[in-house]
């Protein structure tokens, strides 16, 4: 058995393994036993794909068959699930042991994925994902059971309650906001918590269909919502991916204002509050040199991990942080939640416009962004380049070039067959050669007989 969770939870095409139904079953019955408790209540939820339903009603069956009580929020964002998990009051007599979400968040329609969050609102421990594993191995060969519907439950109301008790800012009436939904998880209710906080929102991009979500929108593709905002005259715009848990926006003028612009808005917006804890911001090796700097310049250090919002968190956690985050829009705000919140991401930086009364796009020209250079190449293997002579060399050639003026980060994808190449520099014509040498080198010897994927932004796991 191959390993099913990677950096994200579990993943993968819809109706092929793990995602088939009969895996799905075992899936279910195993989070059940992996997490001992008798008889948990679980809250389901999933974004917009065609295949979220039965994948629900599969993973219904097999929590069921272990004793667990599921109920299904229907489409709901990924860290609403997170949130909901962690009530103990108001949703039910004793609220919720488990929340699962159903979302490949920003991936094709044709993926989907599994996210399994605890009590606390955290995502599975990799203990917890080891075991769940080792019981799924434990149930092969077991019988398929019956699919079986769930509980819907509407849940929208709290969890645009919490949005809205964790914004500080002014009324934001008089603002003219774009929102683009990717055709997913927020479609129904971005609009309406901006609406009900008094902003005037043009909503694109919030009619699923079960097959365009992400689809040249959303997080992924911002010069859309960039375009809106700059086409219909908006203070700023704000794109979410497929299930909501990042969130990059756009300044008035059209540019693009990803995740290492929020850290640094809302890092000062903290300080010169009081209320920046753990002496530093948590962000990932992707996010660019320029916030570092930047940061360093008003007095806060910047810390890096690795790639994936659980290494995020744990450093926060570790160092007692409250901001942390990555350039593609996964920013937490632990004071409120452990977990990534477009829409929250959203509105706090809404919070630190109003709070100054400058706008976007002044704000974020104080952030010098050094020239930056992500590809992706789609890979049959993962093998290790360091050990591949004619990758080396170019790994070796841009090392050196960059070193002292630069960074270059070479990576596999959490949950896609995808080397990403990262490269910046104060010479983007430079950095743009020594990247694409590098992915050349990895397309020639690694590469997928499919066209290689460098059109696209090099972002998320």
């Amino acid at each position: 058995m191959g390993r099913f969770f990677g950096t994200d939870g579990i993943r993968g095409r819809a109706g092929e393994a793990p995602l088939d139904p009969a895996t799905v079953q075992k899936i279910g019955r195993a989070i059940v036993r992996a997490l001992g408790i008798s008889e948990p209540r679980v809250l389901i939820g999933r974004d917009t794909r065609e295949s979220g339903p039965g994948i629900e009603q599969h993973l219904a069956a097999g929590l069921a068959a272990e004793g667990a009580h599921p109920e299904s929020a229907g489409v709901i964002p990924t860290p609403a699930i997170a949130h909901l998990a962690r009530q103990r009051s108001g949703l039910r007599r004793r609220g919720y042991h488990l929340g699962v979400v159903i979302s490949a968040s920003h991936n094709p329609y044709q993926d989907n994925g599994i996210k399994v969050f605890g009590g606390a609102g955290r995502k599975f421990s990799t203990d917890l994902e080891d075991r769940t594993e080792a019981i799924i191995a434990e149930l092969e060969g077991h019988p398929m059971g019956e699919a079986r519907g769930v509980e819907q439950r509407d849940l929208a109301r709290p969890y645009l309650g919490h949005l809205k008790r964790s914004y500080g800012g002014p009324s934001l009436k008089g603002m003219h906001l774009v929102v683009d939904c990717a055709n997913g998880a927020t479609s129904f209710l971005a609009g309406r918590v901006l609406t009900e906080l008094g902003a005037r929102v043009t909503a694109i991009n919030d009619q699923p269909d079960g097959r365009n979500i992400n689809r040249e929108c959303g997080a992924t593709h911002p010069e859309c919502v960039a375009g809106r905002v700059k086409e219909v005259g908006a203070d700023l715009g704000l794109a979410f991916d497929g299930d909501g848990d990042r969130c990059i926006l756009a300044d008035a003028t059209g540019r693009v204002v990803d995740g290492d612009h929020v850290l640094f808005l809302t890092a000062r917006h903290l300080k010169a509050k009081g209320a920046l804890k753990g002496g530093a911001v948590v962000a990932t090796v992707m996010s660019n040199v320029g916030l570092e700097i930047a940061l360093g310049q008003a007095g806060i250090p910047l810390v890096r991990t690795a790639v994936g919002d659980r290494n995020v968190l744990e450093e926060m956690e570790r160092r007692g942080a409250n901001l942390g985050g990555e350039q593609s829009g996964h920013v937490i705000f632990l004071d409120h939640e452990p977990t990534g919140d477009g829409l929250l991401t959203g509105l706090k930086v809404l919070e630190v416009v109003g709070a100054t009364r400058r706008p976007l796009h002044e704000l974020a020209a104080e952030l010098v962004v050094y020239p930056q250079v992500l590809l992706n190449v789609r890979v049959r293997e993962r093998a290790d380049i360091e050990g591949i002579p004619e990758i080396k060399q170019h790994l070796d050639r841009a090392r050196s070039a960059l070193d002292g003026r630069g960074r270059l980060v070479v990576r596999y994808s959490g949950t896609e067959p995808l080397l990403r190449v990262m490269a910046e520099g104060p010479d983007e014509a430079e950095v743009r050669s020594l990247a694409h040498a590098i992915a050349d080198a990895v397309q020639a010897r690694l590469g997928d007989v499919r066209p290689d994927l460098r059109q696209g932004d090099g972002r998320g796991p």
